[in-house]
């Protein structure tokens, strides 16, 4: 029998699916948007190129830069409805770092679809470093008026990854976006990374229990994985890391699980990586084995049984 609280499918931790059902009592779905953004890690602000698994801008499965934002949520919603119908959505601004911008720009580019028909919120991805006051203001005023859920990558909570990984930003940085942001009520999704470059599986559990002591919205848990053309690839190529192997992401992620507060949603288990891009974990390209992978060893356990 399962006793956990937060599903309705039979899983042991906080699904995001569950959330959203709860919340507006049908199925949503998100529509990953491209908005133009780019990023001070990659336009020489902070850095040049991106963190080292970047392929040109997190977002691979954004809409198409080349159209309209509009014409994007029309494309990307279009192909959603052959699934569900029914469904209403949430326009997830994906690419690059979407609050790197004066907020009168933020407001030329977010509004559009948040005025479209059966939109019920809208989702924000972006850096802790990159929350200027005038946005703040902005993302306070939409949080009054719509569901809000603003996305920070921190990937790990230690510095010497983030050094490694050329995040260009540390833990205290993310720590005070996050908590700029939760001071004005606003909800937040922070994004964690297994299998980074020099990080044990006691640490990525650590990265877990750090992340869900700040009782955050939701989190969002990814696989690393190797793109082509990045500069993870070149160093993957000098065999100066080894790849994640399906047994041991599964078991990191139950233990993460069990450290994470319940009310949490998670989000996220694994990311998708494309195809054609892909260098590696290629079992990754299995997304549902995993999961169901991850179901079969939560069946003796759930999402916050160790707190």
């Amino acid at each position: 029998m399962n006793n956990f609280k937060y599903t309705f499918d039979n899983k042991r931790y906080h699904t995001w699916n569950y959330h959203l059902h709860q919340k507006f009592g049908c199925k949503v779905f998100k529509v990953a948007l491209n908005g133009g953004f780019t990023c001070p890690n990659i336009d020489g602000t902070k850095g040049i190129g991106g963190c080292i698994y970047c392929s040109g801008g997190s977002g691979d499965f954004a809409g198409d830069p080349s159209h309209s934002i509009l014409t994007q949520f029309d494309e990307v919603r279009t192909k959603m409805h052959q699934k569900w119908s029914e469904a209403k959505y949430i326009p997830y601004f994906q690419a690059h770092t979407n609050t790197y911008a004066p907020a009168s720009v933020l407001r030329e580019r977010f509004e559009g679809v948040l005025a479209c028909n059966n939109v019920v919120g809208i989702s924000i991805a972006t850096r802790a470093d990159c929350l200027e006051e005038d946005v703040l203001e902005y993302l306070s005023e939409l949080n009054e008026r719509t569901y809000l859920i603003v996305e920070l990558g921190l990937q790990s909570v230690f510095d010497e990854t983030g050094k490694k990984i050329n995040r260009c930003h540390s833990y205290a940085d993310f720590l005070s976006g996050y908590n700029k942001l939760t001071e004005r009520n606003i909800n937040v999704c922070v994004h964690l990374i297994n299998g980074l470059p020099g990080e044990t599986e006691k640490m990525m559990i650590q990265s877990a229990v750090v992340v869900g002591a700040l009782k955050p919205h939701c989190i969002k848990l990814h696989l690393l994985h190797v793109l082509k053309n990045t500069r993870l690839a070149e160093m993957y190529g000098r065999g100066e890391f080894e790849l994640m192997s399906r047994e041991a992401y599964v078991r990191t992620i139950v233990n993460q699980l069990e450290v994470i507060p319940p009310e949490t949603v998670i989000q996220r288990l694994t990311g998708d990586g494309g195809r054609d891009s892909l260098i590696g974990p290629l079992w990754s390209l299995k997304k549902f084995v995993v999961l169901n992978e991850i179901d079969k060893l939560k069946r003796g356990t759930y999402q916050g049984a160790k707190l």
